[in-house]
């Protein structure tokens, strides 16, 4: 079923607002109760207790996190979400400029289902290293 553009715009523009606000919990309030999250073809986190250790994971990691949507793509009811995210490394103090974006699949209230996310590890470590 396709969705209205605004409509997607809206969820997409919740979804960074949860992001920046700090709040795991926000976070898992973007997803349906019995959505996952895939990152570089990782181990699933399932439901919104999944999403929330996910984001409480990158929090501690990243403390000031700032997460950006750079653009969206949608058809029908699967969306991409490009996105940047800065902060700093909470170990090393690095400044960090990630880019990424996730595959959405939403449900009829325009929560996700399932996202798969993609960013370069590599990259990460890296910008992390040079603190």
């Amino acid at each position: 079923m396709p969705f209205d553009p605004a409509a997607i715009a809206k969820v997409a523009k919740g979804y960074t607002a949860a992001w920046n606000s700090g709040d795991p919990t926000a976070v898992a309030s973007s997803f349906a109760e019995n959505g996952q999250i895939v990152i570089n073809r990782g181990e699933p986190s399932l439901g919104r207790a999944g999403m929330e250790q996910v984001a409480a994971g990158f929090y501690a990691d990243v403390p000031d996190l700032e997460l950006i949507c750079d653009n969206l793509r949608c058809a029908g009811s699967h969306v991409v979400f490009q996105w940047t995210f800065t902060g700093h490394d909470a170990t090393t103090g690095a400044a960090l400029n990630v880019q990424g974006w996730e595959e959405w699949d939403l449900d009829e209230n325009l929560k996700v289902l399932s996202s798969r996310g993609w960013f370069d590890a590599e990259d990460y470590e890296r910008q992390v290293a040079r603190g």
